[in-house]
């Protein structure tokens, strides 16, 4: 039995000594490690040796076992290694020096709204922030009313990393940093925080046409004192107005979210159809574009501003869904598609 485990041991360095291809390796072991490979058919025979010999040789089979893992892998990363190296030799030669075309290119559409959406919310006197993908648990919910264990976090199917932090389901998870951001200025000076702060965000939801795993909000909030539903109604006809350049019809209907009381859903009128109903709209003549409503107390508190002196309201505004409506995409899936074809008819010049 010795000579048979050698034996194997050098057959099978000798046989990954010659293998050139990953394909190949699978083939090998399962012909030796497998449940029905060599190695294993020596294993189930041990039974047959003697109480003195069957540690030594359990031991040697062992050893070759390991062995033999050891060349295996080393040889699936030579092999990684080398399938690399072929594919950064067959890469085309790019001369750096060569001027740039600027005549080719565009900007992308949500791009296109998010900067029409800052420049007139910048025109009404809001600071324009950046705020990570990569957020806590706490920045994305707790601080924003929705406590560990809250049903309200099965409204979104959220992707957490490893070390508990998660990619941000909804641009709502950057207001506390705003709040405490801009609260000495509100407190001491009576400056009123004013402030959007647009960025992608992610959930885990099945795509159709008018829903994403991965889209682009515009969070803006405004806090002072005597803040009240008007002036949330008042800013978002003014944006839309100006982004559309013409009247929007809109509607707001209650809706439940957590950080706001009251809340609301604001609905313009499909551009698509025109209000009469189509696959983006889900027929209903109307799509939904900006949760929104007042403040809640304790999402204030959290800031460390005082909800007894101090107002406001937040809206979170969908940006994929505003650029489908002004360029009149009928898939939302269209715009992260990376299709030059179908993104660059809804693209215009700055």
């Amino acid at each position: 039995m010795k000579q048979k485990l050698e034996e194997i041991r050098a057959r099978a360095r000798e046989e990954l000594g010659s293998v050139s291809e990953l394909s190949e390796l699978e083939n090998f072991r399962v012909r030796v490690l497998g449940k029905k490979g060599e190695l294993t058919g020596i294993l189930k025979s041990m039974g047959g040796l003697s109480a003195e010999e069957r540690p030594k040789m359990g031991q040697l089979a062992n050893e070759v076992r390991q062995n033999i893992e050891k060349m295996l892998a080393d040889k699936i990363e030579e092999l990684k290694a080398r399938e690399v190296q072929r594919e950064i030799e067959s890469m085309p030669v790019f001369d750096i020096s060569v001027p740039m075309d600027t005549a080719q290119g565009s900007y992308h559409p949500i791009t296109l709204v998010q900067r029409q959406c800052e420049a007139v919310f910048k025109s009404m006197g809001f600071a324009v922030e950046e705020y990570s993908e990569i957020v806590t648990d706490y920045e994305c919910f707790e601080a924003l009313n929705i406590p560990k264990d809250h049903p309200a976090r099965d409204m979104q199917d959220t992707y957490y990393l490893e070390n508990g932090q998660l990619l941000k389901s909804h641009t709502s998870a950057a207001q506390n940093a705003i709040y405490k951001k801009y609260r000495d200025a509100l407190v001491n000076e009576g400056k009123p925080i004013k402030a959007i702060f647009p960025g992608r965000c992610f959930r885990n939801e099945a795509t159709d046409a008018c829903h994403e795993n991965t889209f682009f909000q515009m969070e803006g909030v405004m806090v002072d004192k005597n803040i009240s539903i008007s002036n949330l109604i008042y800013f978002m006809k003014t944006m839309l107005s100006e982004v559309f350049q013409k009247d929007i019809q809109v509607r707001l209907r209650p809706g439940f979210f957590p950080f706001v009381e009251p809340g609301f859903e604001l609905d313009i009128s499909c551009l698509i159809c025109g209000g009469e109903g189509c696959a983006s709209c889900k027929h209903s003549g109307w799509l939904e574009l900006c949760p929104c409503g007042m403040i809640h107390p304790e999402v204030l508190k959290a800031g460390g501003i005082d909800p007894e002196e101090y107002t406001g309201f937040a809206f979170g505004l969908g940006l994929t869904r505003l650029a489908m409506m002004k360029y009149g995409v009928k898939d939302i899936r269209d715009l992260n598609s990376g299709s030059l074809k179908a993104l660059s008819q809804f693209t215009e010049d700055e």
